[in-house]
């Protein structure tokens, strides 16, 4: 289930990575595509990231990788989509919950980290 998840979030970077490069290029100021760009950009590593950890379940299933999972999965939402929001025009209120989608993600990093240092003791 985890390296589908994973994949799915790869197909759809790819897309929206597309859709900002060719679709949205004639229509956004600078600063609409710079937020596109970062956003499409953590999208990518963090759904790298999620595929590094349906692979670490399968290989070492003693590390547990749920929790760090959906956090990740959730900061992506909340980070990357509240970018890719405020980069379509809509309004910009909601770049306040981008913060939130980045300590998300930084949790689920430390919390697998964490597992990780337990594991190896």
């Amino acid at each position: 289930m985890w390296i589908a998840i994973s994949a799915l979030n790869l197909a759809v970077a790819v897309m929206l990575g597309a859709f900002g490069a060719h679709g949205l290029k004639a229509r956004a100021s600078i600063e609409q595509l710079n937020w596109w760009h970062t956003a499409t950009d953590y999208f990518f590593y963090h759904a790298i990231g999620l595929l590094a950890l349906g692979v670490i379940a399968k290989v070492i299933p003693q590390i547990p990788i749920k929790t760090s999972f959906l956090l990740i999965q959730i900061g992506i939402i909340f980070f990357c989509g509240s970018l890719y929001i405020m980069a379509l025009g809509l309004p910009r209120i909601l770049g306040a919950i981008t913060p939130i989608g980045g300590a998300l993600m930084i949790a689920g990093w430390l919390i697998l980290a964490w597992n990780a240092f337990k594991f190896s003791r």
